[in-house]
């Protein structure tokens, strides 16, 4: 009874509340700051960060709120970044529409495995979505479209709407702001509806949740889906920037940087897996010239993090300042 009024409570209150002054706050910061950013970084650096921060946001879905570990989320923001370049280099479409199939088809890539993988539970839902990634990066690497090892090169960034010429980083960069920050805003608001409520509960004690009567596989099925297609939209995104869809994008060890990076960053926040995207890129950026070493460091900053920061970065600071983030 406690388990079922504690649920009921938390989605009356996830319907009648609206979002903390707290939180306005940093969307507000985080949104000026990243107005002015193209003007002081590389834009497409910065863009770079937004789509990561976006990738790991969409895996910190499954993962820390609805406590389903996958290993293959690389299928996804890879598989959208091939279909989209596809479709704007091969069928014509505008950045819009080309992004929009692009996650439409993670959408449907989604709905197909996590169909498939829900019904397994820990380690072995975790083998099944990596063997899942690893079936399409060898699509990826032996069908004709995908370019094979070189992949998909010299995508048109094209017109926005047909009118708004995207070649400046500019132009860009502030479609990719509006994709990714719109994505992230919508990722805030899934996890706080009444659907992000259940999410948690199931999280916590999916047998009593199965004894309230929800149908757990369907909210799993439900959560990975929306994972798959928000981490697709951070793949097409990324596709447009770089004008490129590779095999780095399906790779298995794609899937690893989106799990360190929400780790490091506070998995189960808001805020974190923004934050842990933003420093491993800027490692990967700026450590560049260390070459191989910069696996090699990564490892021990996550090592770091992970003794230091047992709750990732944002983690520790909302446990300090007593309020979630």
């Amino acid at each position: 009874m406690a388990m079922a009024d504690k649920t009921t409570e938390a989605v009356a209150v996830a319907q009648t509340t609206g979002m903390p002054r707290l939180h306005k706050i940093i969307f507000s910061v985080l949104l000026a700051a990243l107005i002015v950013l193209p003007f002081v970084v590389y834009p497409i650096f910065a863009m770079k960060v937004m789509c990561f921060a976006l990738f790991a946001a969409a895996f910190n879905l499954l993962l820390g709120f609805g406590g389903l570990l996958s290993f293959g989320h690389a299928a996804y923001f890879g598989g959208a970044s091939y279909i989209a370049a596809h479709a704007a280099k091969v069928w014509g479409l505008t950045p819009e529409l080309a992004v929009l199939t692009g996650t439409a088809a993670a959408a449907v890539l989604g709905l197909v495995i996590g169909a498939l993988s829900i019904r397994r539970q820990g380690i072995y839902f975790a083998m099944v979505t990596l063997a899942f990634a690893q079936m399409v990066y060898f699509v990826a690497l032996q069908a004709e479209f995908t370019g094979g090892e070189d992949g998909i090169q010299s995508v048109p960034r094209g017109d926005l709407f047909g009118l708004i010429s995207l070649e400046g980083n500019i132009a860009l960069y502030f479609f990719v702001l509006t994709l990714t920050f719109g994505g992230i805003l919508l990722l805030y608001r899934i996890v706080h509806s009444p659907f992000g409520q259940v999410l948690k509960a199931i999280r916590e004690n999916e047998p009593r949740a199965i004894s309230l009567g929800y149908d757990v596989n369907r909210y799993k099925l439900i959560v990975f889906t929306l994972s798959a297609t928000m981490a697709g939209l951070a793949g097409a995104t990324k596709s447009q920037v770089f004008q490129l869809a590779s095999l780095t994008d399906v790779h298995w060890s794609m899937s690893g940087e989106v799990v360190l990076m929400t780790l490091l960053g506070g998995m189960g926040t808001i805020f974190g897996p923004l934050v842990g995207a933003g420093i491993i890129v800027t490692m990967q950026n700026y450590l560049a010239t260390f070459g191989a070493w910069v696996t090699v460091i990564q490892g021990v900053i996550f090592v770091l993090g992970v003794l230091l920061f047992r709750e990732g970065v944002v983690g520790v600071l909302a446990r300090w300042l007593k309020k979630p983030l």
